[in-house]
């Protein structure tokens, strides 16, 4: 049966649509851009720190289900620019260890809130 999952710790959802949702053994997150959960900002003006909180608000939703990074199968991440993939990876390879997830990464002409980065995850037991 599918289960909605959400934390006070991570942002709360903007639209029409769940943090997470848990099918089984299976968590299916929302793309994450860099909000600070309390004050609903943007944090940071460069993509490393973004990348940093994206990550935060990942980790945030995992934990919302008793999960870590190491339970995360695949993630995609969205780039407004790839000037930005060097340093997006280099904080993206500090929280996400091997065996690495698959990923895919793309640029796209923008993102929510002007963010700079977007990361989502699948995850499993």
């Amino acid at each position: 049966m599918k289960r909605t999952i959400a934390t006070d710790t991570a942002p709360k959802a903007v639209g029409p649509y769940s943090q997470a949702v848990a099918l089984g053994d299976l968590l299916f997150c929302a793309g994450q851009i860099p909000l600070d959960p309390t004050t609903g900002e943007i944090v940071g003006s460069d993509v490393a720190t973004q990348a940093e909180q994206v990550c935060q608000n990942i980790k945030a939703v995992l934990a919302a289900n008793e999960m870590t990074f190491s339970h995360v199968l695949k993630t995609t991440v969205f780039l407004t620019t790839m000037d930005d993939f060097a340093a997006m990876n280099a904080v993206y390879a500090r929280h996400f260890t091997e065996p690495f997830p698959a990923r895919s990464t793309v640029a796209v002409a923008g993102l929510p809130r002007g963010a700079k980065v977007e990361i989502e995850v699948t995850a499993g037991r």
